[in-house]
């Protein structure tokens, strides 16, 4: 049976551009062949799983376009020079993911099995399909929209135009309800968090809904037509965030993984831990479970140590977020938060801090000697390390890390939850006390219920809000959920795409031309030199043009590191979304191309 599926789902990738949507495959296998009992189904939507649940570098890269990320090889995205012809997400490869979603909700009903477990297995395929068209809507805004395998002669249903993105949007909601209503939730479903049950329904439809109704409020024109939405559905949306959030909350299956003694290390454990979906059962509701034994890995130390990758650094305006342990506001502490060393600013911040970024006293093997941020890797100096091993053997190209991957976390549905209440004007000391509360504690910070704004926040977000209650959910949830694969949506949604081109901010560097301790060890670290040919030993950030990314310090010879000043990044409107491409325009001439694009 396993080849079977297998043939079908290889043969799916063989489609044509004109029949990708079609039932219509010389090397398919009937369906009354192996939609037999549950086995089968089971057997086809595990193949569902391994196609959408995002692989780690995926995952990891999702952030480092946000704000809250610099890195020297910026995506093109945000300078002038992007186009339909640049685009991608639209191949036959892309919508074959449907067509095999809808070609076994045809047929999965073929099945011998109890209506229950039939229920469920459509919930699991419409899962599937609300989460291929969430990522369709959220890059496009405007798709077609199709719930059924379609014939190889309907030219019309094949050529259609986009649907309205409302409609879409409507669309994905009915299918999220069908399945948080019919999916199951016993053990057999939640094993290890890598399958589909209710619970990962709800989370979904909590984040796909607090997406809609923050898009619809934020943006005055639905981005793919620019025009007016139809109808305001904001508070619907979030209305919709808010029962879900709540269904996950009061049946009491999750809660957030707390020890008061691990306070300084389990935050980055769940990140790092290779049993993961075993330890964080609390935690994890929908989990990529990564496995040595079944040769199932990946090189993540590469990607966070390796200058060849992305060479990921947070930048300062982000850093500069998280609070104190006392619960106040970093930069309300000290008037000259931006002329403080490393050393000073990561003492007594909030203990995420120190397990997301290389601050002093950080140490791997098990070993004394602590690692500084390497700036020829981080040219902020505020380098990752929440989903670094420890094993610093598993540094190379070839290593085989399997550190298992929260897709779904009971964090972020607090988190959603806090946010909707929020954005709805109905935020109250019991919303904060279950919410944003619990997760400051778990990091080491006191909590304090806000009444006014924190100034440095309403500037972070430009002065387009002043309520308190919404900028610490902000301020929360970047730094929770920092690195998983959301900031850059939640930035498209909050309208604050001008933030994706927003000059990025480092370390303080007190002297140029100078050897450094960057965390207070006694031991010199790096260099920042304006001489192209110093032979330093120590690590060496070329500035004042010396390089071709035009790094740069704020005052000339000390100051903040300016990474990357050379590369111009622009942001306008009409990126909000992204262009269809233009092969899709030309295979079909029905498509309206995105506004300006």
């Amino acid at each position: 049976m396993k080849n079977h599926i297998a043939i079908l789902i290889g043969a799916l990738a063989l489609c044509s551009c004109e029949d990708y949507l079609t039932q219509e495959n010389p090397n398919k296998i009937e369906s009354e062949y192996y939609f037999t009992d549950e086995s089968s189904l089971e057997i086809y939507t595990n193949g569902f799983i391994r196609s959408f649940a995002t692989a780690i570098k995926s995952f990891v890269d999702g952030d480092k376009n946000a704000d809250t990320h610099s890195w020297d090889g910026q995506a093109a995205y945000f300078m002038d020079n992007y186009s339909a012809d640049d685009a991608t997400n639209w191949t036959t490869s892309n919508w074959s993911q449907l067509r095999s979603i809808n070609y076994y909700l045809d047929n999965m009903r073929n099945a011998v099995a109890s209506d229950a477990i039939l229920d469920h297995y459509e919930g699991v395929g419409r899962f599937f399909r609300a989460l291929f068209y969430i990522d369709k809507v959220q890059t496009f805004g405007a798709v077609p929209w199709y719930d059924t395998s379609i014939d190889a002669t309907d030219q019309e249903a094949l050529f259609k135009d986009r649907d309205n993105r409302e409609f879409v949007a409507s669309k994905i909601l009915e299918d999220l309800d069908y399945a948080c209503t019919y999916c199951l939730t016993s053990d057999k479903y939640r094993v290890r968090a890598s399958y589909i049950h209710r619970y990962v329904a709800l989370a979904l439809k909590a984040r796909f809904c607090l997406y809609e109704g923050t898009m619809r409020k934020y943006h005055a024109v639905d981005p793919s037509t620019g025009r007016a939405w139809t109808k305001d559905e904001s508070r619907f949306y979030l209305g919709e965030c808010v029962k879900a959030c709540e269904a996950i909350m009061g049946d009491g299956v999750y809660k957030l993984t707390d020890d008061p003694a691990k306070r300084q290390t389990q935050y980055r454990d769940m990140f790092t831990n290779a049993d993961a979906c075993g330890v964080y059962t609390d935690e994890f509701i929908w989990a990529r479970d990564y496995d040595i034994d079944l040769k199932v890995t990946y090189a993540i130390n590469n990607y966070m140590v390796n200058p060849q990758h992305a060479n990921y650094a947070f930048t300062r305006q982000f850093i500069d977020t998280y609070l104190m342990t006392d619960g106040t506001p970093f930069t309300s502490k000290y008037p000259d938060y931006d002329d403080l060393d490393l050393v000073a600013e990561c003492t007594d911040r909030d203990y995420r801090l120190a397990q997301t970024i290389r601050t002093p006293g950080f140490t791997r093997d098990g070993g004394t000697t602590q690692w500084a941020p390497d700036v020829t890797f981080s040219k902020t100096g505020y380098q990752p390390i929440k989903w670094l091993t420890d094993d610093s053997s598993k540094d190379t190209n070839t290593s085989k890390c399997d550190n298992d991957v929260p897709l779904m976390r009971y964090a972020e549905v607090l988190l959603n939850y806090a946010e909707a209440k929020a954005e709805l004007n109905e935020m109250s000391e019991e919303v904060w006390n279950k919410t944003i509360k619990p997760l400051r504690e778990r990091a080491g910070v006191t909590s304090i219920y806000p009444t006014t704004a924190d100034p440095y926040m309403v500037e972070y977000f430009q002065n387009q809000v002043t309520d308190p209650f919404i900028l610490e959910v902000r301020r929360e949830r970047g730094i929770e959920l920092t690195m998983e694969n959301v900031r850059y949506d939640d930035i498209i949604r909050w309208h604050q795409g001008e933030l994706f081109a927003r000059p990025w901010k480092g370390i303080w560097i007190a002297a140029s031309e100078t050897p450094i301790d960057l965390n207070g060890d006694g031991v010199n670290d790096c260099i920042v030199t304006s001489a192209p040919n110093n032979k330093s030993p120590l690590k060496i950030l070329f500035i004042d043009g010396a390089s071709e990314a035009g790094h740069k310090l704020s005052q000339g010879t000390s100051g903040n590191i300016l990474p990357a000043t050379a590369i111009e990044r622009k942001w306008h409107d009409y990126k909000y979304v992204k262009p269809i491409p233009t092969t899709a325009l030309q295979e079909n001439p029905n498509l309206t191309q995105n506004p300006e694009w």
